[in-house]
């Protein structure tokens, strides 16, 4: 008989250029790796938050470690074993037996493959396992939350800290022993342990043996998995109005599950009876036993349960669990008693002038500036230059006057936006080196009134600007110390500042001056590694040729506030709104940091992503994540200037945030940290608010059969003015607004985050919904619920009237002319006097080149009357009668227009209407004259709409007596 043939050598040469090749490769990969990582510990090092980036490495490094150890070795194990109890003489079946070469080469490279194979797998599990350090962490660091669930009576932490870690234990045993099982089966039957030949093939003793065992070992697993299922069934979604253990998970899948559990034991016992036993029908009898009773007990049995006895009483047999998925729910998304108070609210359709003057909590703080359609405008009038820029979505925050009356303002930088220059400023050094920050805070009041429209507009719509910048440092309406900005939503490239001392300053500051960077922020490339390093790193070879970079040169980079905060605290998840305030002069970015969970028992899952999507362009829209438990635990900011990085716990309480704060230690600043001045610009967020608003819709109720009907939920209503600037249609959910109010109980008006809910599958109003921002009150809850006997219109059949109305669909010249667009601002909907009063600002846009919309006309509803008028008070004098305005702005011209028109004889001296009209006929005329000689054709389209707006004035004043 020929013998073996082994598998043909390579040369010494190729062998040579085939470990060069794969160490090439390999330094590609990990160099790659390596740079990025000293890139990140340079960047902690800047912030001061070393200890995040070691503690994450060296969890993922030593969970790693384990798990390919773990894996390697119990794979190594069984294919030494299998390869120690290999038989001695294997017959041959033939000259060409393939079998045979595989032995061969396999004996010859016995080392190789022993050690070899386990350790690729090894490192494969361990790359995986890596990814699991919050698991292990969360587990170590473990902190009760002082309830128990009311099944089982453990700890919610064993569900959300220790469970977890148990299941990523007992996924790795799974895992380890079916590669071991698969190693030893092909081991043994390359070399003859298992043999395919006659009718049942040859099994040898040593192959039985340990092929049984780790079966045996893979059932045993299976039963403690069986075990621990029984807790999964807190978070079952049999039943889809609820999450949580349903009447059938507790009487039938509950006990099948420990049935299923003693089953699998005795039948790991009987796999491992094999060790005495030759006779593999025990084993195999067991299997059998146990796939049968996994189809009958774990799966027919619960059905029929669930068809015959559940689903026709459904409303009895699940009463215990809502209540438990109710309970359990409003606690974990922070909707209980204790943080929502639901009232009744009248919801009054008639109020007298008097009554609606008397209001001077919310009448006076309406707002009429909308942060999502005013970013052009803030843009084509205070950017300055083309280097300059404003996020999509302005921001509202509240300050003082100069009177110490707390107001509203829309709040935005002026930030530096490398993509904006133009194309002959597009080097290297203007991007990195010149054109490094921003400069400015701009604000404009979002409320009161002046002559025409609001103390926050002009004379043409226009916002009434206040800006602190380099020339204006100190001088705004709201003081800034720093007003130079070089982290910021919009910047994105990375700066070099700083450089060889002596040198004259470059970076562009104004067109006066140059400046130097002095903050605290950056990297040093003062030394040619560091130099090398970030040449490498980005790609780029100027930063090593560049002579200009010298001994106090730094690098600035990740300079987005959010993604400054996510890589500090990693464990949470970040409201998709940061947002600038001036703090003690400087100017701090605040982000809104959340912890989540999915495994809260009973806890109703919510889709993250779904819930807080709406209409709003210009922030980061959350993942689509099921969560079913979120705390505001962590509160930072990040200084506009250095990039300083501070977290502030804002919910103490949280066991989440304990266990993170076990886990580093000392990253994350207790709430008496938190100055006064800081804490007076703390919002409730945006996104926790709309997962809160989500679910109050349902969980408002407490009687099971309450939330089992459905008949009292509502939901949030879709935006009626989406399509005027959002892309995402009718039909996406209405955004809440940052309004100044008065709510009903309230002593004075607060800064507060509100929305209108509706009635189920309805378009009437049924609720109104607050959080409020004042330090005092800060998270409270307000729920207004409306009666159930009227029917209050909702925001879209308001919508529907205001479009509607005669005096709306008349004004063809604002809503019909080809040169400009009307534009819907944001619908408010605010309590006033035990109703609730609707306002819409109307915007309208030249459709141009660089045009930017201006503050129109306002629109009011209250009680089913519309009220259109170029000034609120206008707008509330048609809805209520005169004097309904109560002061709170000054009279203007849109106030007089809403005076009743008389019908004097012509003896009668022009009506002071028309006199005013006259008047600003003239004043337009003039305004038109000097934009035509200046060339300004901006100015010269305002001054062409005031001339329009003034000649219908006329119009309207001479047919009423003029």
């Amino acid at each position: 008989m020929r013998p073996p043939v082994g598998m043909p050598k390579l040369s010494r040469r190729s062998r040579i250029l085939l470990i060069l090749g794969g160490v090439v490769l390999v330094a590609l990969i990990a160099g790659s790796r390596l740079l990025g990582t000293y890139v990140d510990w340079l960047w902690y090092g800047e912030v001061g938050y070393r200890q995040v980036f070691t503690t994450q490495l060296l969890t993922r490094i030593g969970l790693g470690v384990a798990a390919t150890a773990f894996l390697g070795g119990v794979l190594a194990l069984n294919l030494w074993l299998a390869y120690r109890s290999r038989p001695v003489f294997v017959p041959v079946s033939g000259p060409d037996d393939p079998l045979a070469r595989y032995r061969t080469v396999v004996s010859e490279r016995s080392r190789l493959f022993g050690v070899g194979i386990p350790l690729v797998v090894g490192i494969i599990g361990g790359l995986a396992a890596q990814a699991e350090w919050p698991t292990l962490q969360l587990f170590l660091h473990s902190v009760p939350f002082g309830q128990t669930d009311p099944e089982f009576g453990h700890d919610i932490s064993f569900y959300t800290f220790q469970l977890p870690f148990y299941r990523f234990l007992l996924s790795w045993a799974f895992i380890a022993v079916t590669i071991g099982f698969v190693g030893a089966l092909v081991t043994h039957y390359i070399f003859g342990g298992i043999r395919l030949a006659g009718r049942s093939g040859q099994l040898s003793r040593p192959a039985r043996i340990q092929l049984a065992v780790l079966a045996g070992l893979f059932v045993l697993v299976k039963a403690v998995d069986y075990f621990f299922d029984r807790y999964d069934l807190l978070l079952s979604q049999r039943n889809a109005l609820f999450t949580g253990a349903s009447y059938t998970d507790l009487n039938a899948v509950m006990p099948a599950k420990l049935i299923l559990m003693c089953i699998a034991v005795f039948c790991a016992i009987a796999f491992f009876a094999v060790i005495f036993l030759q006779n593999l029908q025990i084993p195999a009898l067991a299997t059998v036993l146990l796939i049968l009773s996994s189809v009958v007990v774990g799966a027919v049995w619960p059905a029929l349960m669930e068809q015959f006895s559940v689903r026709p009483n459904a409303n009895q047999r699940e009463a215990q669990s809502i209540e438990r998925n109710l309970a359990a729910t409003k606690s974990a998304f922070g909707i209980g008693p204790d943080k929502v108070h639901i009232a009744d609210y009248p919801g009054k359709t008639d109020l007298q002038p008097s009554e609606v003057a008397a209001d001077k909590g919310t009448i006076p703080n309406i707002r009429l500036l909308d942060p999502n359609v005013l970013a052009p405008t803030f843009t084509q009038l205070t950017q300055q230059y083309n280097f300059y820029g404003f996020t999509d979505k302005l921001d509202v925050d509240r300050y003082r006057d100069r009177d110490g009356k707390l107001q509203d303002y829309l709040v935005a930088l002026r930030e530096i936006n490398t993509d904006g220059l133009a194309a002959n400023q597009q080097s290297w050094i203007n991007r990195h080196m010149v054109y490094t920050h921003g400069n400015g805070f701009v604000s404009a009041p979002a409320d009161r009134v002046d002559s025409t429209l609001k103390e926050g507009a002009t004379q043409g719509g226009y916002p009434v600007f206040s800006i602190s910048d380099v020339a204006n440092a100190g001088n705004g309406a709201i003081k800034v110390d720093q007003p130079r900005t070089y982290y910021g939503e919009l910047v994105s490239d990375y700066a070099i500042v700083g450089g060889n001392p002596g040198e004259a300053p470059r970076e562009y500051d104004t067109d006066q001056q140059q400046y130097t960077y002095r903050g605290k922020g950056g990297v040093s490339l003062g030394n040619l590694f560091r130099r090398l390093v970030f040449a490498a790193y980005y790609g780029e070879r100027n930063i090593l040729f560049n002579q200009a970079i010298g001994p106090d040169s730094k690098i600035i980079y990740e300079r987005n506030p959010r993604d400054r905060v996510q890589k500090v605290a990693p464990w949470l998840k970040l409201d998709g709104d940061p947002y600038p305030a001036v703090v003690n002069g400087r100017i701090k970015w605040i982000v809104d940091g959340y912890t989540t969970l999915n495994n809260y028992p009973y806890s109703q899952l919510t889709e993250l992503g779904e819930a807080t999507n709406d209409t709003l362009t210009g922030v980061q829209r959350q993942p689509n994540q099921q969560i079913n438990y979120i705390r505001n635990s962590v509160k930072a900011t990040v200084d506009a200037y250095d990039g300083s990085v501070d977290l502030y716990a804002n919910d103490q309480n949280d066991p989440v945030l304990k266990a993170w704060e076990g886990v580093f230690p000392g990253v994350v600043k207790p709430a008496s940290a938190i100055s006064p001045q800081l804490r007076d610009h703390f919002r409730y967020p945006e996104d926790l608010f709309k997962v809160q608003r989500k679910l109050l819709t349902q969980y408002h109720v407490s009687n099971p059969g309450d939330f089992f009907s459905n008949q009292t939920f509502w939901e949030v209503p879709s935006d009626p003015t989406s399509s005027g600037h959002s892309s995402s249609g009718q039909g996406s959910q209405q955004p809440p607004y940052y309004v100044m109010a008065q709510v009903e109980g309230q002593d004075r008006p607060t800064f507060q985050l509100t929305s209108a809910l509706t009635a189920l599958r309805r378009n009437n109003l049924a609720a109104w919904v607050t959080a409020s921002s004042d330090p005092r009150t800060y998270g409270q809850l307000t729920v207004l619920r409306l009666p159930t006997n009227t029917q209050t219109p909702g925001p879209n059949q308001v919508q529907n009237q205001m479009e509607s109305t005669p005096e709306v669909t008349e004004n063809r010249t604002l809503f019909n002319n080809p040169n400009v667009t009307a534009i819907f601002g944001n619908l408010l909907t605010l309590p006033v006097s035990g109703g609730l009063l609707y306002v819409e600002p109307i915007y309208i846009q030249r459709n141009e080149r660089d045009s930017y919309p201006q503050l129109a006309r306002v629109l009011v509803s209250f009680g089913g009357k519309v009220g259109f008028s170029e000034t609120l008070n206008g707008a509330l004098a048609q809805v209520f009668g005169p004097g309904a305005g109560g002061g709170n702005n000054q009279p203007g011209q849109g106030d007089q227009q809403q005076k009743p028109p008389g019908n004097p004889t012509p003896q009668q001296p022009a009506s002071p209407e028309l006199s005013q009209a006259v008047a600003d006929i003239r004043t337009a005329l003039d305004h038109v004259r000097a934009a035509q000689q200046s060339g300004n054709f901006a100015d010269l389209g305002n001054a062409y709409q005031q001339l329009d707006q003034a000649t219908r004035r006329f119009e309207k004043a001479q047919s009423g007596g003029g």
